[in-house]
C-alpha cells in the first residue's frame, strides 16, 4: 500500500502542500539531498522513493543499523559508476543518525558533486546527532506523525484496494470501529496497516471486523515513547512547564504519558525534587519536603502503589505557590565568584583557633550577633571588603516569600542606615 505519488501520500500537508517549496522541487525533478527527520511510520521511506520516482533517478537504500563503512563505500561506488553514465542515485540511508562521523564523513564529496542525492531518515533530532559537515550540505525537512483522520484514510483505501490491499477479502467494517484502529496507530500509518492486517485475519474473507475483535487486536497497546531521545525530554519539558505554570490537570496528564512510556519513576522523582527547590522554593519550602517525602514513599512501594506519591506531588507543586527567586538569587552569586576571583575573607570574619591567628588579627572587631541589641550586628559587611553589600535574593510578593520580603526589607533598610529593625 504505499504511495505511488503525491497525491496519495496521508499527512505532511504542511511539508507536501501544493504551493510548497518541496512538492514544487519533486514535481519539477530539481530536488535537493536533505534529511527527513520524524517519528516511525509517517512516510521517509515512502518520500524518498517518490524522489527518486519524479526525478527518474536509480534508488538505493542502506540502513544504518546494519550497513558499515565497506558497505556504503560499495553503494557510492555504484552510484559514481552510474553518474558517469550519466545517471543519478538517490541514496537512502535509513536511521542515519546510528552512523559515526567517519560513515558520514564518506558521503560528503559524492554529495558535492551530485553522483547522490543523499536522503537521510532519522527519528532524532539531527541537531544532535549529525555532524555539521553532512548538516551543511542538505536540508532538513521535518515530518509530523500522522494524524488519526488521515491514517483512516489509508486504512479505507486498503481495505477497497484489491491489487494492493485488503479489497479481495471483501472485508467489513464501520468507520466509528475503523477509526479505534487509527486512533491506536498513533500517528504510525505502517502500525495501522499492520492492526488492520490482523483484523481481517481475525475476520476471514468476507467477514465484518467488530468491537469484540478489535478489543482483541487493540489489548495492550503501546503509545510513542523513547528513553533517551528527544520525545522523551520533550515530554519531561513539557512536564516541567506545566508545573511552572500551575496547571495540575496538563502536568498529571504528561506524568501519565511519561509513566506509561516505561519513564522510570525514581527519574521522575528526581525531577519533581529539582522543580520543588526551582520553581517553589521558599513560597513554600513544604514542597521540597513533600517531593522528598513521595520519593521515599516509592522506594518503599514501588509501582504502581508508589506511583501515586509521586502524583500528589506532581499536584501540589503545580497548585502551590510559585518563587524562582532563590534559584536567581544562587545564579548571580555565583556570577559574582567567577567574575570577581578570589578575594580575601575580611579579617572579622576569620577564624581564630590559634594564638598566632588571633595576634595576625584573624576575627578583630567581629561582633557576635546574639549579643547586639536586636539580634544583628548591622554596622558589620559579610562580603570581602572590596565587594561592598550586594543584594542577590529578591523575594516574590507570593506564598511564604510575602513574610520574608517585608523581614529582609527591614534588615537591609536598617543595615543601610545602621539602625536597628
Amino acid at each position: 500500500m504505499r504511495p505511488a505519488s503525491l497525491d496519495e501520500m496521508v499527512g505532511q500537508a504542511r511539508l507536501l502542500a501544493p504551493a510548497s517549496a518541496l512538492r514544487r522541487a519533486v514535481e519539477s525533478g530539481h530536488v535537493h539531498s536533505m534529511i527527513l527527520w520524524g517519528p516511525p511510520g509517517c512516510g521517509k521511506t515512502t518520500l524518498a522513493l517518490l524522489l527518486a520516482r519524479y526525478s527518474d533517478a536509480e534508488f538505493r537504500a542502506i540502513s544504518a543499523v546494519l550497513s558499515g563503512l565497506a558497505d556504503v563505500r560499495q553503494v557510492l561506488a555504484e552510484a559514481e559508476r552510474r553518474f558517469e553514465e550519466g545517471r543519478r542515485t538517490v541514496l537512502f540511508v535509513d536511521e542515519v543518525h546510528r552512523f559515526n562521523k567517519a560513515q558520514q564523513d564518506a558521503f560528503l564529496p559524492h554529495i558535492e558533486r551530485g553522483s547522490i542525492l543523499f536522503v537521510g531518515a532519522t527519528t532524532e533530532n539531527p541537531s544532535f546527532e549529525l555532524n555539521s559537515a553532512l548538516l551543511s550540505r542538505c536540508r532538513v525537512h521535518v515530518m509530523e506523525a500522522v494524524s488519526a483522520a488521515d491514517i483512516a484514510i489509508a486504512l479505507r483505501r486498503a481495505l477497497e484496494d484489491a491489487e494492493r490491499g485488503l479489497g479481495s477479502l471483501r472485508l467489513a467494517i464501520d468507520d466509528e470501529d475503523l477509526a479505534l484502529i487509527a486512533q491506536a496507530a498513533d500517528g504510525d500509518v505502517r502500525r495501522g496497516l499492520t492492526l488492520l492486517e490482523i483484523a481481517g485475519e481475525l475476520a476471514g474473507e468476507g467477514g465484518r471486523i467488530d468491537r469484540a475483535m478489535l478489543d482483541q487486536v487493540l489489548a495492550d497497546r503501546s503509545r510513542r515513547f523513547d528513553k533517551q531521545g528527544d520525545l522523551f525530554y520533550d515530554q519531561i519539558s513539557a512536564l516541567h512547564k506545566s508545573v511552572r505554570s500551575s496547571n495540575p490537570d496538563a502536568a498529571l496528564y504528561w506524568f501519565a504519558r511519561m509513566l506509561d512510556g516505561g519513564c522510570d519513576p525514581i527519574y521522575l522523582a528526581r525531577r519533581l525534587t529539582r522543580m520543588a527547590v526551582e520553581d517553589v522554593g521558599l513560597a513554600d519550602p513544604r514542597a521540597l519536603q513533600m517531593a522528598i517525602e513521595a520519593w521515599d514513599a516509592y522506594d518503599r512501594l514501588g509501582s504502581p502503589e508508589g506511583d501515586l506519591a509521586l502524583a500528589q506531588v506532581v499536584i501540589y507543586l503545580a497548585t502551590c505557590a510559585k518563587s524562582n527567586a532563590a534559584y536567581v538569587a544562587f545564579g548571580a552569586a555565583k556570577a559574582d565568584v567567577r567574575a570577581l576571583g578570589s578575594l580575601e575573607v575580611p579579617m572579622h570574619l576569620r577564624n581564630a583557633p590559634t594564638r598566632l591567628m588571633k595576634q595576625l588579627g584573624h576575627g578583630a572587631g567581629y561582633q557576635y550577633d546574639h549579643d547586639v541589641e536586636g539580634g544583628v550586628a548591622l554596622s558589620q559587611t559579610g562580603f570581602p571588603d572590596t565587594m561592598g553589600e550586594k543584594v542577590y535574593y529578591q523575594p516574590v510578593d507570593r506564598g511564604l516569600e510575602i513574610r520574608l520580603k517585608e523581614k529582609l526589607a527591614q534588615l537591609r533598610a536598617a543595615r543601610a542606615g545602621g539602625e536597628t529593625p
